[in-house]
Formats: structure tokens, sequence, C-alpha cells
């Protein structure tokens, strides 16, 4: 399956700290602090690539160290990177993390909201993929119309959308599959519940260390519970993980429950390393994992 995941990479600082602190002014000392390529874009393509898909990523990347060093990460890789420039720089992300797994995200830096984009190329590459993860970048909005006119499937992540904000309308409004997390909205079941009456494929939300329910189409409930067996150190990219695995499954055409089970697990294998994507990460580790947690 080829896939085109759209938006979303930037250049991380990292601090890990016992606990996040009170809003006065203080000094405070890291419990460990390290850099590295981030992002709800590169979490899934990096996932989803060493999952057995065929991925191409399009990103926004400045021309400044931090672009070089994501330039050089993904040339390793075997995904294809396409990027335009952002004359604003590479979008630049603080990531406070606490010993819970809680993370307080800083936007030190932004991409352009409104950047010039090859929209030629980007429509060849749609119409050559099976399916588009559109990220909430303001950008890839303007892919919906040729997701559209190719009749490709979207799959979206709108992570702690609060149930209001217009800015994800039109991205909710294009999905034919959505992902979310509960963080930000109190009555997640009915607004999931909307989404199918509105012809939605499958939801899937996830709640963090309280698991993750999904909604199919067939107005079937699934609850899935974390997993407790596996060892946290980090947990960013670990939605990103949970989306590919799920994906995954799918593709795969397991029932939605093994679906639901295979997110859980690239999502819990995930936090066991500092790093955005867990270096063992493949099909045949998950599927092994699989057998082992729920077999």
């Amino acid at each position: 399956m080829r896939i085109l995941v759209a938006g979303g990479i930037s250049y991380d600082s990292i601090v890990q700290l016992d606990a996040f602190p009170p809003p006065k002014s203080q000094t405070l000392f890291s419990k460990g602090y390290h850099e590295a390529v981030g992002s709800t874009g590169a979490g899934k393509a990096l996932n989803l690539n060493r999952l057995g898909f065929d991925v191409t990523l399009h990103a926004l990347v400045g021309d400044d160290t931090p672009g070089t060093i994501i330039r050089e990460t993904f040339a390793h890789e075997q995904l294809r990177f396409l990027y335009d420039p952002d004359p604003q720089g590479t979008e630049r992300h603080i990531n406070l993390m606490d010993t819970t797994g809680g993370r307080i995200s800083i936007y030190a830096t932004y991409a352009t909201f409104e950047p010039e984009i090859d929209l030629e190329r980007l429509d060849a590459e749609i119409a050559s993929c099976d399916l588009v993860v559109l990220n909430i970048i303001n950008y890839c909005r303007w892919l919906i119309p040729l997701a559209r006119q190719h009749a490709k499937p979207i799959w979206c992540d709108i992570h702690d959308y609060d149930g209001h904000n217009r800015y994800h309308q039109d991205f909710i409004e294009a999905a034919d599959v959505l992902f979310m997390s509960s963080d930000a909205m109190p009555d997640v079941r009915t607004f999931m519940q909307s989404m199918i009456a509105q012809g939605k494929q499958l939801v899937v939300c996830t709640h963090g260390r309280d698991g993750s329910t999904a909604l199919t189409q067939n107005h079937e409930w699934l609850e899935q519970p974390a997993l407790t067996t596996y060892a946290q150190v980090d947990t960013n990219g670990a939605g990103d993980a949970f989306f590919a695995g799920y994906l995954y499954g799918h593709a795969q055409g397991y029932p939605a429950e093994r679906c639901l089970q295979l997110a859980t697990i690239t999502g819990g294998i995930t936090v066991t390393s500092p790093q955005l994507v867990h270096p063992e990460i493949s099909a045949a580790y998950v599927e092994a994992e699989w057998q082992r947690q729920y077999g």
C-alpha cells in the first residue's frame, strides 16, 4: 500500500522533569535532555514505513541547521521525503515531560501558516497513492480537494480537539477515518456517535493511560485497556505509533478489535524508547508482540 503523509515535522528540544513546575519564577534542573526530529507527520511516516508501507512524507523545512538535520535524517530512511521551503525556518518545539508521561509542548517557532506549496507535485503524489494521511497543518487543507478529486480515502488525526475549534472543521468534514484524544473533550462518545452518523467509517479515541475507544460504522463500540507491561521512558510519538499500528492492522484486513490491539502494542513499544520511533518496530515484531499479549 502506498501512503502519502502530509504535514507535520519539527526539530524538538525534549526536557525531562520530575514534575511540571508551578506557575512562578524559578530555576529548574532537568532529569535529562535531548534533541530530535519530531512532530506528528514524522512520527506517523516513520512508523508506517517500518511496518512495511510504501510511504511518502511531505512537510515544510527551513533553510537552517535544524532543517539540515531533518533532511539528513530522512536521507537514511527507506521512505520518500518531499519538502517545500519554509521562509520562517524549521518549526521547533520545546517538550517538557514529567515522570507520569505528561507533556507540555511549547511551539518555540511556527511553520508558515500559508506557505508556497508545489501543489502540482502533490497532486501527482495523491493520484499515485492508495491513502492520504492528512495532518492538521494549515496548508494540508489545500490537499482536500485533490484527494476528493482522485477519490482517495483520508485518515486524519485531530489530536486534542475540543469539539468547538473551527480550525479543525475542514479536516473533520473531509476525513473518512478520524483519530483523536479525549484530553480536551469531556463527552467524547457523543461526538464519536455524531461522526459515524455523518458517514465516517471509523472513529478512534485515545485516553492515555486509560486505553482507547473505537466506534465502527456498524455502531460497534470497542474498549481497549492500555498495556502496563511496557516500561515508560518517553511518551513522545506514542500517539503516532498507535495510529500507524491501527492502519497496519486495517491494511491486513484484520477486524477492528485486533487493529486496536495492534495500535495499543505499537504505542506501548514506543514509550520504552527515547526516540520518536522505536528502533525495533517492524511488522514481524508487532505481530509477535500481538501473539504474546493477545494471541
